[in-house]
């Protein structure tokens, strides 16, 4: 009888564990189901007609649209490479109209390990920094021959003052701004691998003033180029 009593026990504790389990998926699952609601209605807020293209990559999710007559592109990244002590948010925010530059120009801010949103790492030439590029940044290009307008860069850097700021990437096709949104819970991923942000949600006053950035970095380089044409 006695173990009879303790199968029964034991049954008993998996079922509840299983339940759990299976409540902490659906919970997990409505949370993000929401933040993805409000993060698409932060987008929405400043880029009035953004449309969701993501392409089902896992972490990724991409909205495109039209702002100040500029095609743009809004991208979060949940970056969680082995490598990293913590799994990252990051946005990403993009001016995809043409830019007066011949190859790509990639500034880093503290690279260390391999990023999931940026090409950094494969680019062959490190680039010598001029005056007013932070001190931790490192520029690479894919064309060691090609001249960048390091002056004008370093005149709209004013977003890199804030540690959050990651990446600026420069190429004929666009200018982009990568953003630290947030690390993960580090006590919920330490228990169960799971990566939870917490409330960090973007809020449409960041992704204009990033917009804003790079969309002035890239008038800035094309009217020179217009200049000395």
């Amino acid at each position: 009888m006695r173990y009879v009593i303790s199968a029964l026990l034991a049954g008993a504790v998996a079922l509840a564990l299983v339940l759990h389990l299976a409540w902490l998926v659906r919970a997990s699952r409505s949370r993000s189901l929401a933040a993805l609601a409000a993060d698409e209605a932060s987008v929405r807020a400043v880029i009035t007609d953004a449309a969701n293209i993501s392409d089902g990559t896992a972490g990724v999710v991409t909205w495109a649209g039209s702002w100040n007559g500029r095609r743009v592109q809004v991208r979060t990244i949940i970056d969680t490479l082995a490598t990293r002590k913590l799994p990252t948010r990051w946005l990403s925010i993009s001016i995809t109209e043409s830019v007066a530059v011949s190859g790509t120009f990639d500034m880093m801010m503290r690279p260390g390990s391999p990023t999931t949103f940026s090409n950094f790492d494969h680019l062959d030439h490190t680039l010598p920094k001029a005056t007013g590029f932070p001190a931790e940044a490192v520029l690479r290009t894919d064309r060691e021959t090609v001249g960048f307008p390091l002056d004008i860069i370093a005149d709209h850097l004013d977003m890199f003052a804030d540690g959050r700021a990651k990446e600026l990437l420069i190429t004929p096709n666009g200018v982009r701004i990568v953003w630290l949104l947030a690390e993960s819970e580090r006590a919920r991923y330490g228990v169960f691998r799971q990566a939870e942000f917490g409330d960090s949600r973007f809020d449409p006053v960041l992704i204009e003033r990033l917009l804003a950035s790079a969309s002035a970095l890239r008038d800035a380089i094309n009217h020179a180029e217009r200049r000395a044409a």
